[in-house]
């Protein structure tokens, strides 16, 4: 008869069960450790050359071991501007994204807790702003209240808005009937303690997934939007702003649109791996 060991009925804690399961999916640990870095830089800048300073005797000069990633037409280093580029893209993608996912996670708790003509009043309102696509939306958005970086970030919060809204209440709506939601009802318990001690904690797994998820978007957005000349200026050193001035010497420096189109491409795609590895880790029906 096998003997029962004590570690047979050892409670693992839930962020060990976390970290186990997260650490079995490659590919969102490798996104992690690059979303990582990108924040490293984000944080210390540890730029190589000035990325103000010209140089014209570097105009359009191709990657060598003095400039890695070469230079742009002023003879300024594009690996500095790159680097100074991802604290813009990703200031602007996480602001965006974090003021979408706030006002949307208050929406949807509200619409799933209470139903009737305020949940309608609020889906309706989110079904308005579905109808249209979420670039052109931006883009609407922005010709209205102007270009700037600011009002990119208003664009693609609002946008952001009603994706939070029906996450957060398809999650409410099924928490709000838990047994343990009706017994706090029993006893007294205030909606705005139920609302945000008992049922907001519940949808967190539903939202840390899509705001990961949303952050991939957020800096495509950003990136267009400042390539088609409504965000960041061109002397900014923007990814969507690199891009846009590099389309221009396309034939004879093609280092200036391969490096930010290359930078968007992996952080956009370190953000939706990393997404797939947070939702298969956190929900338990598909371990």
């Amino acid at each position: 008869m096998k003997e029962i060991q004590y570690e047979d009925f050892k409670i693992e804690s839930p962020f060990r069960e976390f970290s186990r399961k997260f650490l079995k999916k490659k590919s969102a640990v490798i996104s992690l450790a690059f979303l990582v870095f990108l924040l490293i830089l984000v944080v210390f800048q540890p730029t190589p050359y000035d990325i103000s300073a010209i140089d014209y005797d570097n105009i359009l000069c191709e990657p060598n071991s003095d400039h890695l990633f070469g230079t742009d037409e002023y003879g300024r280093d594009v690996l500095s501007r790159i680097i100074t580029g991802t604290r813009i893209s990703l200031s602007v993608a996480i602001i965006a994204v974090t003021i979408g996912a706030i006002i949307g996670s208050i929406l949807g708790i509200i619409a799933g807790y209470y139903g009737g003509l305020l949940e309608s009043l609020i889906m309706r309102s989110c079904d308005v702003l579905f109808s249209f696509p979420g670039l052109l939306l931006a883009i609407g958005i922005v010709a209205i209240i102007g270009p700037g970086l600011t009002n990119v970030v208003i664009a693609i919060s609002i946008y952001g808005i009603p994706t939070f809204t029906r996450i957060i209440r398809s999650s409410t709506l099924s928490i709000k009937e838990l047994l343990y939601i009706e017994a706090s009802k029993s006893i007294g318990v205030s909606d705005m303690r139920l609302l945000f001690k008992h049922i907001f904690p519940g949808t967190l797994p539903s939202l840390i997934v899509s705001y990961t998820m949303r952050m991939g978007t957020a800096i495509i957005s950003a990136a267009s939007l400042s390539f088609l000349g409504f965000g960041a200026s061109p002397k900014n050193p923007d990814w969507g702003a690199m891009l846009s001035t590099g389309r221009d010497y396309i034939g004879v420096a093609p280092h200036m649109l391969f490096y930010p189109g290359l930078m968007i491409f992996l952080t956009v795609l370190a953000f939706n791996l990393l997404g797939d590895g947070l939702r298969d880790t956190l929900d338990p029906k598909l371990d």
